[in-house]
This record gives structure tokens, sequence and C-alpha cells, in this order.
């Protein structure tokens, strides 16, 4: 009985027993250097994990520059007393499956989310699920989004700004300078310290620890973990767009005013899918198409050729997605120059991490083509986008709410138009509800050079009703209050979206179109 009790106790039995004493301490601080939320962790006890609602809130900054026209005051001001809050899957088709350079998506399963405030007025908001995350990834996100709404539930008489705070606290994913930073300290911990450790304890046990059921749970749950962190970011930013939504609706102002109230006219650009579409989309209007490239560079050069022959007036945006060594980014530019192609915007045209290789290909491409490169997957957070700021590493920067959330991208703007840092404004494969929100930003603030809110249009049906308007090459914003769009929660209960699919009907694709502010309305 005594000997059973000793192998419960040692996750690894008998089998250490004739090994020095030092060797299953040091194994385990090795594995919790892995993995610091694994049972490995060499600590008595774990604290409990909750989120309860601090009484020193964490209050929210705001730059007023970015925010001129009353959004920071509402931050302030305004107090949230949330009567209901709650998420629900999102999962839509999409009418063909969606590929870039890194992944491929075939239907969008996202996390809606709906907040009720005391006096009556709902929010809306979305979080996107990343192309490379799989299906079992959106009842992750559902979970952290049901935390988020109990936490707002159980809180009661808060400004804007604290409960933002609350929610920043509770998904911290902002607070990582960077997932590289982060990456890179896990490894230096793996190969410097944890890596070494591993070894020896691995030598000494003759690699029996490989085969023991509670390494691999060890390992599962460090790579969940990872995931989490990963979803944290786009879950908040749905949280935030509901509880904005819904503080807008409160005093009955659109999101565009909220925002700063400009109305000038931006251009929206989409992808091409084919050369073929290239003729139909010059029908429409649209002449600039924006093609994903990056899989393989002789067949992006072929599409190329084909769609210009198809469209020879249209202008082009190149979207590699990271697909591109530095040497292939430069022959890309070099045979469009030989068809007399010159990009307007290459977009992200190496790996996130490679800013050395970002900064040759935006030198090249300015000095000898006057071609703009602009950072998509390089621009995670405001510390991403400082270093290319210092190093001159990019001329546009595109800022999607899912990665850095709204006040994030609030922050990333203001650094940016100081810098002289041209914008774009982007999405994951979101509904008109999430698309809608950032829509109402980029009209707001009116400093968006590039638009590309277009995944809408991939999708087979259209969940969300009202919202902003599609007419042909024009995206047109009215007077409503928040966003204006709003989703039938029952529908989205049972996935029903039946009877709301003009969107999709109406327009399979675009090139370019025009995003308008419609103050008569």
């Amino acid at each position: 009985m005594q000997q059973n009790e000793t192998d419960q106790t040692k996750p690894f039995g008998n089998k250490i027993d004739h090994h020095p004493p030092w060797l299953w301490p040091l194994l385990k601080c090795s594995l919790y250097l892995f993995f610091p939320n694994s049972p490995f962790k060499p600590l008595k006890s774990q604290l409990p994990i909750c989120h309860p609602c601090f009484k020193n809130s964490m209050q929210v900054t705001v730059p007023s520059s970015a925010t001129n026209l009353g959004f920071k005051n509402l931050l302030e001001t305004f107090t949230v007393e949330v009567r209901a809050a709650e998420n629900r899957p999102l999962s839509v088709p999409l009418i063909a499956p969606f590929t870039i350079a890194s992944s491929r998506l075939d239907k969008v399963e996202n996390v809606a989310i709906r907040i009720e405030l005391k006096n009556g007025c709902v929010g809306w908001g979305e979080a996107p699920i990343l192309p490379f995350v799989t299906a079992e990834d959106q009842p992750t996100a559902m979970a952290k989004a049901k935390e988020a709404c109990e936490m707002l539930r159980s809180c009661s008489f808060m400004t804007l700004g604290a409960l933002l705070g609350e929610i920043s606290h509770l998904l911290p994913g902002h607070q990582f300078a960077s997932i590289v930073l982060a990456i890179g300290s896990f490894f230096f911990k793996v190969f410097c310290v944890g890596g070494f450790s591993l070894l020896l304890a691995i030598i000494a046990l003759k690699a029996e620890v490989y085969e023991h059921k509670q390494l691999k749970v060890a390992m599962r749950e460090g790579l969940m973990c990872f995931i989490r962190l990963l979803l944290q970011l786009k879950v908040r930013a749905g949280v935030e767009m509901a509880l904005i939504d819904a503080a807008a609706k409160s005093i009955g102002v659109p999101l565009w005013r909220l925002f700063g109230g400009a109305s000038n006219t931006i251009p929206i650009v989409s992808p091409a899918e084919a050369a073929a579409l290239a003729s139909k989309y010059h029908k429409q209007g649209f002449k600039t198409l924006k093609l994903k490239v990056g899989k393989n560079l002789k067949a992006d050069i072929e599409v190329l050729q084909a769609i210009r022959a198809a469209h020879p007036d249209c202008s082009f945006i190149l979207d590699a997605n990271e697909g591109y060594r530095l040497e292939e980014a430069i022959e890309v530019l070099e045979k469009l120059h030989e068809m007399g192609v010159t990009p307007v915007l290459f977009e992200q045209p190496v790996h996130r991490d490679d800013w050395e290789g970002l900064g040759c290909v935006s030198r090249f491409a300015k000095s000898k083509y006057g071609v703009s490169v602009a950072a998509d997957e390089s621009c995670r957070n405001l510390a991403d986008v400082k270093k290319i700021v210092q190093g001159e590493l990019a001329d546009v920067v595109n800022i999607k709410l899912a990665k850095v959330g709204v006040l994030g991208a609030l922050e990333i703007i203001d650094l940016a138009r100081a810098s002289g840092l041209d914008l774009m404004i982007g999405g994951m494969v979101e509904t008109r509800l999430a698309m809608g929100f950032a829509g109402h930003l980029a009209a707001g603030l009116g400093c968006f050079k590039f638009v590309d809110l277009d995944t809408p249009l991939l999708l087979a049906e259209d969940p969300v009703l009202d919202g902003y308007e599609v007419l042909g090459a024009v995206y047109k914003f009215t007077n409503a209050t928040g966003h204006g769009s709003f989703l039938n929660w029952e529908n989205v209960a049972c996935g029903n979206y039946a009877g709301y699919s003009y969107l999709s009907t109406q327009m399979c694709s675009s090139g370019k179109a025009d995003l308008q502010v419609c103050k008569g309305n």
C-alpha cells in the first residue's frame, strides 16, 4: 500500500528511484519553464482564477488627438450599467474557400457579443477566429467571451473608460510588447535554461519521460495556453465594440461622428479572386484590384499577366501575407516593372518577424519604383509601430481592430499620424458587424489612405441587419446611432440566416469602392 502511495505522488513512480534526489525537482522546474500552466508547476498550491470588479479600476488612456470630437469625453463621463451580456457562435459559410499565402479558410466561425444596458440600449460586437486556428478554437473563444460577459454583468455603475480597463485586465493580450518578444522570451527560457536542465533530466531518465502521460498533458496544456493568448485580443476587440456601440446609442450619436465626424470620401479596396472577374468589376466601377499573392512566385506573375490582359487600365494592390522571401519580393516587383505594372501598394511582402527584410523591400520598392510597402502582420501593437517608425521599415501600417483592439487602434493611429506614416484599415474574415464598426472609425477619423473592409462580400450569407448601405461601388453610413447594425439573436442561436444574403447576391467581390457618410439620412 505504501508503495502505491509513493507511485501516486511521483509521476514516474519507481522509474526515478535509482536516480539522484535532485533529479525530479530539476525536471519539474524545466517543464515549468516550458509550460507554466502545466501540472508540473513546482508550487505547492495554485491561486484560484477569478476576475472580480476591482475597486481601483484600470483607467484607459486614449490619445486626445485621435478622438477630438467626443470619444475621450465619453470614456470619462458616460456611466455604464449592464443589464445583460451574452455571446453566441457566429458561423457563416463562405462563397468559396478564402486562401492566402499562409492559410486557407473554408467557413467563418466567429463569436457574436450582445450587451444590453439598463437604459435599454443594445450594443453589438464580433470577435473573429484567426484563419490558421482550427475549428476547435471557436469554443475556446466562446469561453473567453463568456468570462468577459460574466464580469460585465457583475460590474455596475462604472465609467466607460474604467469598464474598458477591466476588460483589458481580463483579456490582457495587449500588455505584451509583441508576440515576438513573448515567443523570444519563451525560447530564451527553453534553450538557455529549460533546455539545458531538461536535457540533463532526459538523459538521466533514459528518455522515459517521453512516454509518460502527464508530459503529454503538459504539452497539450501549453499549446492551448498559447492559443488562448492569441484569441484574447480578438475577443477583447469584440467586447469593446459592443460596449462602445451601446454607449454611442445611449447618447444618440453615430460612431463615425463620435470618432471625429470627418465627412470625406475614402477608397475601399478588396481582392480579385481570378482574372475572369476583372472585366466584371470594371463594369461595376472598380478600378483597383487587390490580389492575394505569395504562395508561388511564378503562378502569381501568371495571374497578374492574365488580369492585366483582361483589364489593362486597373491598378493593383499586392498582398503577400508574409509569403515571399526577400529575394522573391524584389523579383516580383522587377517582373511587374517589365510588364509595365506599378502596384499602388505592396502589403506585408515578407515574414512578420523579418524586420530587416521588410526594411530592404521598402527601401528598394520606394527608391526604384515609387511603390509603398505596408506592414500588416508585422503591425501587432504599439511597440511594433514604434519599431517601424524608428527603423523606417514601411510606409504604411495596416490597422485591424481584431489585432489591436479599438483602444489600441486609436493609440497606433495617433503615433502613425504624428510620425508621417500612411494608414490602412483592414479586417480578418468578418461579417458586416465588425466591418461596419471599422468603417465608422475610418469615416469618423478621415485619415486612412487605404480602406480594405471587403470580407463580408466573401460570405455566402449575411446575418447582419441594417448598418451601412452597399450601392454598387459605394458604401454609405447614415446617422443611425452606434454602428447601426444588429443581429437577429434567435437566428444566431440556430444558425439560420435565410433571407439576409443581399450583400453576397449583389456582389461576390469587388475592386475599389467609395465609403461615404450621408449626413442627411
